[in-house]
């Protein structure tokens, strides 16, 4: 199993600044969410636009995805494609997830299409194991659709996790 790290957001409501860089608990984000994946997975990539400014980590691959367009869904995209198989996707500001969570979505997916982490009712697509066998579609949907709702359209597993370990560092204010 690969474990791709969606780092190609522009870090907007965060002042521009790169997200994997920023530092938690005197770590950077991305170092959090690498060590998870790492503990299950073969291989770890981040994947990230070409102009992404990441901090070093070793055992880390660096998978630049196409400039445009900026949507989580073209990470997921290149990370199905480059990985030749399936992938467990987790967004790089999502440094609380764990690996028992991470355990939880390969466990519901064994050979499957698609499982996605659900929260307090809401579903997380950014946290999530893709097959090949879902590329067509999420290929398919147009740049501007949700997705969530490209998300939806595959029908996948919905695995119950903790909301606090889904919860997303969109602000300084979350940081904290």
């Amino acid at each position: 199993m690969t474990g791709a790290i969606l780092a190609g957001g522009a870090g907007r409501r965060l002042g521009g600044v790169s997200k994997a860089a920023l530092e938690l608990d005197g770590h950077p984000l991305v170092a959090h969410v690498a060590e998870v994946l790492g503990s299950i997975c073969e291989r770890v990539a981040i994947v990230c636009k070409p102009d992404t400014e990441l901090p070093p980590l070793e055992g880390v691959e660096r998978w630049d995805e196409p400039a445009e367009p900026r949507h989580p869904l073209t990470g997921i995209v290149h990370a199905v494609e480059r990985a030749g198989g399936p992938v467990l996707v987790c967004a790089v500001d999502m440094p609380w997830v764990t690996t028992d969570a991470c355990r939880s979505l390969l466990e519901a997916a064994p050979g499957g299409i698609a499982a996605v982490a659900m929260g307090a009712g809401e579903m997380c697509p950014v946290f999530a194991v893709y097959s090949p066998a879902v590329l067509d579609e999420l290929r398919a949907a147009p740049p501007d659709a949700p997705l969530r709702e490209t998300v939806a359209a595959l029908d996948p597993v919905r695995v119950a996790l903790p909301p606090r370990i889904l919860r997303s560092v969109n602000t300084t204010e979350d940081l904290r």
